[in-house]
């Protein structure tokens, strides 16, 4: 009896997964425009399967509407490494052809959203529900919750500026002992950049994000009571981890969404809000006569708000597409028989990645840039400029206020300028305006100018990690993109840490120099990076 092409092609695909299954792709119209898949017997005898070595199968009208065929030849079809096997997901193909055309360089640079890295020769044909800010529904409140977070984050770190005199005034303490508390916000980033990956796989993102609020929300609950100063340092520890792991985790799931660089922009510009709002309320609230410490009540009840958001936003996120998954885990089950999976530490790769590596010297410098101006501009401006205490305290919330207009205004033209382009610029003209701040005498031409050089800083970080995430593999963004947080962190403690004790020997006028060698880092490791090509695991 002879078999028809259509039968012969579900006879071979019997072999990987049920009839079923293969009937519904074959039907549904997901075979890719203007490819010519091919079959490729190797040990099926002809009265096995029908088919003879070398013969021209014809294939199904679905298929051969498009101008495809089917073929066999001696030649055996290379077997998916383990790298694809663990990156295929449904609707993908793992030995078609390549695309007639690959996207050039700045297509792919330019391109909003994160993609699967892709091997050589292998074509992986994008599923065509890419999730969005919509899509699945629940995303629309994740990203409410993640807004939330930002906020929270964004007040903290920029009210540090504000609050450190009196601080210092306080616990009568210098401006070295000062500073601990940003090495002891550092810290607690870098612990948590090397379990950020395995406490999401082990707990599930709602658990970890809330249960990192939480945190936070134990560590305002300290410095409220005013204790001594070292337990204020142990808080400050609790809120790097917290925020850290909460900052890694958000930025993975914003990052992968249809358009990710572009709304992670808009979300790290709610930051900016919240670097804006904190130094205004924190100046009124003190200029009132409120103790510096009860301006941190803000921050703890927005976290007991994040933490319930959190919860409840991201519950079930894992297994919310559940007939995708299982799709997918049925393919690589069926991949696997000829296979073994190579067990490596994720950190450990993720420490060697080159991307990894300079991603982490730049958000480094940038953030020990950001929090240095931030928390001693004013210091400077009191010291060298003869400022008003309260008035200059409002130069930081122009300060915050110029990256969030930076990151509102220039993330989408410097996509689409191209993000490599751009940054070399704006980090140029960083440091040209720290000059200014340096040698223009004027209390009124630095405050404008500290405000140009946060509006000028505001893209680098989402335009960066839109940057880091096309370079990197999916398997390794959790830990890398956790490494790199957590070194922008130590990068936010260490300047501004060394600031002060150089203060102490020659005065604040060291916070130019040190942003102008931070600026030159930036510059050193940006260019440094991989350009972002068809990318391969």
């Amino acid at each position: 009896m002879s078999i028809s092409g259509e039968g012969r092609l579900r006879q071979w695909l019997s072999h990987l997964l049920p009839q079923n299954h293969w009937k519904e792709r074959l039907t549904s119209g997901q075979a890719t425009p203007n490819a010519t898949p091919t079959l490729r017997t190797t040990g099926i005898s002809a009265a096995g399967s029908g088919i003879s070595a070398g013969e021209v199968v014809k294939p199904h009208p679905a298929l051969a509407k498009n101008g495809s065929q089917i073929t066999s030849s001696n030649q055996p079809s290379r077997t998916p490494t383990d790298i694809e096997l663990e990156t295929i997901e449904w609707g993908e193909r793992l030995n078609g052809p390549e695309d007639a055309s690959p996207p050039t360089p700045r297509e792919l640079e330019n391109n909003s959203g994160a993609a699967s890295p892709v091997a050589p020769g292998v074509r992986h044909t994008i599923s065509p529900v890419i999730p969005s800010a919509k899509h699945p529904y629940m995303n629309r409140w994740r990203l409410v919750a993640c807004c939330i977070g930002f906020f929270t984050q964004g007040l903290n770190d920029s009210a540090v500026g504000a609050l450190l005199p009196y601080m210092e005034n306080h616990y009568h303490v210098s401006y070295a002992i000062v500073s601990l508390i940003f090495v002891a916000n550092a810290v607690g980033f870098i612990a948590a950049a090397p379990v950020c990956h395995t406490l999401n796989n082990r707990f599930g993102r709602a658990k970890v994000l809330s249960t990192c609020s939480f945190l936070n929300i134990v560590a305002y609950a300290a410095i409220i009571a005013q204790p001594p100063y070292a337990v204020v340092v142990i808080a400050f520890f609790v809120l790097g981890f917290g925020f850290a792991t909460i900052l890694a985790l958000d930025n993975v799931f914003i990052v992968n969404l249809r358009r990710g660089t572009e709304l992670l922009g808009y979300l790290h510009g709610v930051y900016g809000i919240g670097g804006i709002v904190a130094p205004f309320t924190a100046t009124a609230m003190i200029s009132s006569g409120i103790r510096w410490p009860y301006f941190y009540i803000i921050t703890l009840v927005l976290s007991v708000l994040c933490s319930v958001a959190f919860f409840f936003s991201f519950r079930g996120y894992e297994t919310e597409d559940s007939t995708t998954q299982l799709l997918t885990t049925l393919e690589r089950t069926a991949s696997h028989a000829t296979t073994t999976d190579e067990k490596r530490s994720i950190l450990r790769k993720a420490l060697k990645n080159r991307t990894t590596l300079l991603g982490a010297l730049l958000i480094f410098a940038y953030q020990g840039a950001e929090v240095s101006i931030s928390g001693w501009v004013i210091s400077f401006l009191i010291d060298y400029r003869n400022g008003d205490p309260t008035r200059v305290g409002y130069v930081t919330s122009g300060f915050w206020g110029g990256i969030t207009l930076g990151r509102f205004i220039l993330v989408r033209p410097a996509n689409k300028l191209g993000p490599r382009v751009s940054l070399i610029v704006l980090i140029a003209l960083t440091a040209g305006f720290q000059f200014m701040v340096w040698f223009l005498p004027n209390v009124i031409g630095n405050a404008v100018a500290v405000a140009l050089i946060g509006f000028l800083l505001g893209p680098i970080y989402p335009c960066g990690t839109g940057v880091f995430s096309k370079l990197l593999p999916n398997h390794l963004q959790i830990t890398s993109l956790g490494f790199i947080s957590s070194m922008g962190s130590s990068g936010g403690a260490i300047a501004p840490f060394f600031t002060g004790l150089l203060a102490q020997k020659v005065g604040t006028v060291v916070l130019n120099p040190i942003c102008i060698a931070l600026c030159v880092v930036m510059e050193i490791a940006w260019i440094g990076l991989p350009r972002v090509v068809k990318r391969t695991e």
